[in-house]
């Protein structure tokens, strides 16, 4: 199950623009397993490299990655360069949700 669950997380990431993020639940919503937010996360922790991964945040807009491989400052610095603005304070990076949520879902 996880390998095809993975693909398809995959496909649907891909699809989000540029300047736009999504949660880790919106996807695996999207993709018929509601409560298998933590399986997204543990998906894109193993994604391809034209997985554009950092599109994904928590539900509460912030940038919860500790557990992969890569610190919280790159995928900051990723969402910038894509056009999103991260705030941050007190060691918490976040996404203003309204402003920079994928609609189109």
């Amino acid at each position: 199950m996880s390998s095809n669950f993975y693909k398809k997380v995959y496909e649907l990431v891909k699809k989000i623009p540029r300047g736009k993020v999504v949660s880790y639940g919106q996807v695996a919503a999207l993709l018929g397993k509601p409560r298998s937010a933590r399986l997204v996360g543990w998906a894109l922790a193993k994604c391809p490299t034209d997985v554009p991964w950092q599109r994904v945040i928590n539900r509460q807009g912030m940038i919860s990655i500790e557990n992969m491989n890569a610190p919280k400052e790159l995928q900051a610095e990723l969402l910038t360069k894509d056009g999103v603005k991260v705030l941050h304070k007190e060691n918490n990076w976040w996404v203003d949700l309204k402003i920079y949520t994928w609609k189109k879902l």
